[in-house]
């Protein structure tokens, strides 16, 4: 009943529009008017999908997102399919079109980070709360609210917001529109949804390869990410891969009164400190030799780059940082290089919980941000080579007692390569044809970034499946995503919605 009566609503909601608006021709204001209704005729699906708790750790939570998503790409006339993976399963739905030559792979992310429900400013993260901004400069909860009328800058705070549910429903808000509009694109579209992007998509390079005639595409289109900071349609041409190392030091086997012990036993939490830093220099630079060997930024790669259009005073200042490091000479040339990256440490206790104590072991968990130019075997070997040359025994587990007491610096090392990067020229069919819809759409210049900083799981579509790929980014840059608070901004998922439809209705 209730589908029902949302369905009834989205109908009365759109009856309403114009004539006008429905006619074929779909310049910039026709998409801005449509996108503006189906941001409000959308909303509760957008609602409803939120509410899907969606950590990948918890398959039986995996398992309601998909059904949610078979159900929903269903009801728009897909033919959905489950490819079986050692995880969670990728979930392909595919539409072909009458006439269509070509076909357009659009990769969708479905889970989210995890949650420490204490540091939200709201009781549940899985409960999607709208909210405004105060005096103050901080975000309230709006009590009612009708969806008839929004405020642009409003916000919806909850996990997966803006990475990556939102661009979900606005694909499915703008494949809404066109069919309300009886508009048949001029090509197929599959559509690849991930379930464990957060985790890395540990068994998408397989499926990839065992489903490749399923996924045969001419082009990929990643619908993910943050607009640039000008708030300008973006189009970003690649991305850095990852991968995650830890590292963890050992001191006594079991944590000592530090009045006993001190000046006697090794602190593993110092040893840590130490070695980490042997590997940077002051001004943020890899010291260990070869890590940027490959990387080389000429001057027309160094135009494209400067084309950016990056306030670097602004971002500063919103970072509030006094200094950056010097791995590049500007923003855009420093996500060119890979990076090596300290996530978190652990040693001890600290705060209420402090005690004194030489702890029994320190840990730091490590990433490395990938680019073309650099294997991620490589610079992992450079890693371990280089604690190694600092006096450190290096194992893959927890040390043995005689390995303990055999060596005077005792450490052990993990890793896990989860993608290589990816980069598509400017100038390809897929480039050109986004190039002309984000036009379409805005009537602006569009940022056209070479290869942003994050991560996507692209590289074994474009490797095994021989295709271009670009990302289509929609949300609000100051989203808090990954962390507390993740939110999406009302006037960004109304241009998301916008944008898709450009793409959607722009002949390749």
């Amino acid at each position: 009943m209730m589908v029902y009566i949302r369905s009834l609503q989205r109908w009365l909601m759109l009856s309403l529009l114009p004539l006008s608006v429905f006619s074929q021709d779909f310049d910039s204001e026709r998409l801005k008017t449509l996108a503006d209704a189906y941001t409000k005729s959308s909303f509760p699906d957008l609602v409803q999908l939120l509410s899907i708790p969606n950590d990948a750790n918890f398959p039986e939570a995996i398992e309601q997102n998909v059904q949610w998503c078979e159900k929903a790409f269903g009801q728009r006339n897909f033919t959905t399919s489950r490819l079986q993976t050692k995880g969670a399963p990728l979930l392909l739905a595919e539409r072909t079109h009458k006439n269509a030559q070509k076909t357009v792979l659009i990769y969708l992310q479905l889970d989210g980070q995890p949650v420490d429900t204490t540091q939200w400013s709201q009781e549940n993260p899985y409960i999607p709360v709208l909210k405004q901004q105060n005096a103050s400069g901080g975000w309230e909860a709006i009590g009612t609210y009708d969806f008839n009328q929004y405020n642009e800058d409003w916000r919806i705070f909850a996990r997966s917001a803006a990475d990556a549910k939102g661009p979900v429903a606005m694909f499915l808000a703008a494949l809404d529109a066109i069919d309300r509009l009886q508009h048949q694109p001029n090509f197929h579209i599959k559509v690849i949804m991930d379930f464990e992007e957060e985790l890395g998509s540990p068994n998408l390079p397989a499926a990839v390869t065992k489903h490749a005639e399923r996924m045969a595409s001419d082009m990929l289109v990643i619908f993910d990410g943050p607009l640039h900071r000008s708030g300008k349609p973006t189009l970003e041409f690649g991305a850095r891969g990852i991968a995650t190392m830890t590292l963890t030091t050992y001191g006594p086997i079991v944590p000592q009164h530090s009045g006993h012990f001190g000046n006697y036993a090794p602190n593993p939490a110092l040893g840590l400190a130490q070695l980490l830093a042997s590997m940077k220099d002051p001004q943020g630079r890899v010291t260990i030799p070869g890590y940027y060997e490959g990387v080389s930024i000429d001057e027309e790669t160094r135009t494209i780059l400067r084309a950016v259009p990056d306030d670097e005073a602004m971002i500063k200042e919103q970072l509030q940082l006094g200094s950056t490091d010097a791995v590049g000479s500007f923003y855009q040339e420093a996500i060119q290089y890979p990076s090596l990256n300290i996530r978190g440490m652990q040693s001890g206790w600290i705060d209420e919980k402090a005690r004194t104590i030489i702890p029994g072991w320190a840990r730091a968990e490590i990433d490395i941000r990938l680019v073309l130019e650099s294997e991620p075997e490589r610079l992992i070997r450079l890693v371990k080579e280089h604690i190694e040359k600092q006096g450190y025994y290096l194992t893959s587990g927890v040390p043995t007692k005689e390995e303990r007491m055999g060596h005077a610096k005792v450490a052990s090392l993990t890793h896990e390569i989860s993608y290589q990067s990816f980069r598509t020229d400017f100038d390809t069919e897929l480039g050109t044809w986004l190039r002309k819809a984000l036009t379409k759409a805005y009537d602006d210049d569009i940022v056209m970034v070479r290869m942003g900083g994050g991560s996507v799981p692209i590289s074994p579509f474009v490797n095994t499946l021989g295709i271009p790929a670009v990302i289509v980014p929609t949300v609000n840059i100051d989203n808090n995503q990954h962390s507390p608070n993740e939110n999406l901004r009302i006037g960004n998922y109304r241009d998301g919605i916008r944008t898709m439809m450009a793409i959607l209705t722009e002949d390749l």
